[in-house]
């Protein structure tokens, strides 16, 4: 049985840019009790901004904290559970414009959760978002749009956006799982990208090298309500 609704919301103008990385970059911040998922052999980490709207936490509604921005750098891993494959998602780091959304990530999943100024522009034709770190804006950027489609389940699209579970470490070194649910999302693939980015400033300098490469893959996804249900910690023998 689900656990009970933690959130609410909508992600709408998802960018995603993706790249391949080591696995051995990424084995320090896997939680215990997951492995990482690969596509066809290739281990991918993903830049995604996009749009946090009508939010909700534990059905209220939170003044002045409804709509919001996020820039988060996540990786891809799997647990089975029962036969069940549960495939998810671990943050780097998250980056939203508001310290009260970042203290809440952190107390509540301990989600790494950072608040900077942030700014986007959103068109038929393109997606930027932009984050200002020490001074200066950095930010992701996707032009070039094609036509918008479903991605076929067996796509590296499916596999970025198809992931309905978050795996968080916490403090005392154990896992938190939870549920995200939405339906499958319309994807519109770019054919221009920028990331200018400050990597080792944000995300460290492990991932310099995979993000300074050419991408293996960028798109646009539409996005839809969302439901994020409440977290459980694995017990010690599912860990």
């Amino acid at each position: 049985m689900p656990e009970r609704t933690f959130l609410t919301a909508e992600w709408r103008d998802l960018a995603l840019i993706n790249y391949e990385i080591e696995p051995e970059v990424l084995l320090p911040h896997v939680p215990a009790g997951t492995e990482i998922d690969l596509w066809h052999d290739r281990c991918f980490v993903s830049v995604v901004g996009f749009r946090f709207l009508r939010t909700r936490l534990m059905r209220v509604p939170i003044p002045f904290h409804a709509n919001f921005l996020e820039v988060n750098l996540r990786f891809y891993v799997r647990r089975e559970v029962q036969g069940e494959v549960r495939r998810g998602v671990v943050f780097v780091k998250e980056i939203v414009p508001r310290r009260a959304i970042a203290w809440v990530a952190r107390v509540v999943y301990n989600e790494n959760y950072v608040a900077l100024p942030m700014r986007h522009a959103v068109d038929d034709a393109s997606a930027r978002y932009e984050w200002r770190l020490d001074g200066a804006w950095n930010g992701l950027a996707l032009a070039g749009l094609g036509d918008w489609r479903v991605a076929d389940p067996a796509s590296e699209a499916a596999f970025i956006t198809e992931h309905y579970w978050g795996y968080a470490v916490q403090r005392d070194g154990s896992t938190l799982e939870y549920q995200v649910e939405h339906p499958r999302w319309r994807v519109a693939q770019a054919t221009e990208v920028e990331l200018a980015c400050d990597v080792g400033r944000l995300y460290g300098d492990e991932f310099a090298q995979a993000l300074s490469r050419e991408p293996a893959s960028a798109f646009l996804a539409d996005g839809s309500a969302i439901v994020v249900r409440r977290g459980r910690r694995l017990p010690a023998g599912e860990a």
